[in-house]
């Protein structure tokens, strides 16, 4: 069976989002890449990104995330990522990989597209 990424785009209130599915690795990360820099050329700054049925996620697809995070910042926007702890396989396998890779602390993450685009949002603990 073959797996392939695909993103899909909308918005909720200031927010863009990018729902994400499949798999995000070597051969995937360029689109991912392109679809998050497509947003900042739109003038879009606020991003979440729904990583919920991300399936598998490489050291590319983490690079994708880390560039993205910079690239937000350097627009003085944010980006906030939706990591949920219970679901397919017992929690995201993203969050996992942030995790072990020690570079979780560095986004925000949130249970669900509302809790993030919420005005008082809090994001979940490292």
């Amino acid at each position: 069976m073959v797996v392939t990424l695909k993103v899909t785009g909308g918005e909720r209130g200031d927010w863009a989002v990018l729902q994400v599915s499949g798999e995000l690795d070597l051969v995937t990360s360029p689109v991912m890449r392109q679809h998050i820099h497509d947003v900042v050329a739109e003038g879009r700054h606020s991003l979440v990104l729904d990583l919920s049925e991300v399936l598998f996620c490489d050291s590319s697809g983490v690079g994708v995330l880390i560039a993205a995070r910079r690239l937000i910042r350097s627009c003085q926007g944010s980006l906030r990522l939706i990591l949920p702890a219970q679901g397919a396989a017992d929690g995201s396998h993203v969050n996992r990989v942030l995790g072990a890779l020690g570079v979780r602390r560095l986004f925000e993450v949130y249970p669900d597209v509302t809790a993030a685009v919420a005005d008082d949002a809090r994001p979940l603990s490292a």
